[in-house]
């Protein structure tokens, strides 16, 4: 499976058709969420309509929350939520850690521990994650040199073969957390994203783009 990996579009969408022209062919989209710059929650389906199909998307914590109700209409909510695909179990959790911005989708440590400990209770075989927060200690870094992420994402990150995430603008690339593959795939509002490959058994492949 080859998937696009795209996150912190902040309802500006007009690099799509570039960043769909570097992927190629792809078996469907990754949404690491801020669909959109606060809102209006209706403004995602313009950027949901251009992506490639199956979407796997998570709000990001600049989304309102009912934006969440719009990925369902839509059969593309992953937030506290799990698909199989191809032998793969993909887990998504949207928002973020608490901000100093008081932003419209933030949630608290144990929120996000709870929600993955509960997602990751029945699963069998590998399982890729989709966080709008990156682990803290790795892809979170701001421009102060502090590490900004989710602890509980850090905490459970070894059940995952990988993580995408999104969030922090500054940090785009790719990292190891011990076996986990880290990517931040950047700020596709810029053109950036990344592909991700995956096989029956785990085996993960990153590459920015």
């Amino acid at each position: 499976m080859r998937f696009l990996a795209v996150t912190d579009f902040h309802s500006v969408y007009d690099r799509v058709p570039e960043i769909l022209g570097k992927a190629g062919a792809v078996d469907g989209t990754l949404l690491a969420g801020d669909l959109t710059e606060f809102g209006p929650s209706e403004k995602a389906k313009e950027l949901i309509d251009m992506l490639p199909r199956p979407i796997l998307a998570v709000p990001g914590n600049c989304d309102p929350r009912d934006i969440v109700e719009l990925l369902r209409r839509e059969d593309a909510n992953l937030h506290e939520n799990k698909i199989r695909l191809g032998g793969v179990t993909f887990i998504g959790v949207g928002g973020s850690n608490p901000t100093p911005f008081g932003t419209p989708f933030e949630l608290q440590e144990a929120e996000i521990k709870s929600a993955l400990e509960r997602l990751l209770n029945d699963v069998k075989g590998p399982a890729i994650l989709i966080s709008h927060a990156p682990p803290k200690g790795c892809r979170d870094r701001i421009p102060s040199g502090a590490h900004v992420g989710s602890e509980a994402i850090a905490q459970m990150g070894s059940r995952f073969k990988a993580i995408v995430c999104g969030h922090i603008h500054e940090d785009r690339g790719i990292s190891r957390m011990g076996e986990t593959i880290v990517v931040n795939p950047g700020v596709a509002s810029a053109g950036n994203a990344a592909l991700l490959e995956a096989d029956e058994s785990g085996n993960v492949k990153v590459e920015l783009i």
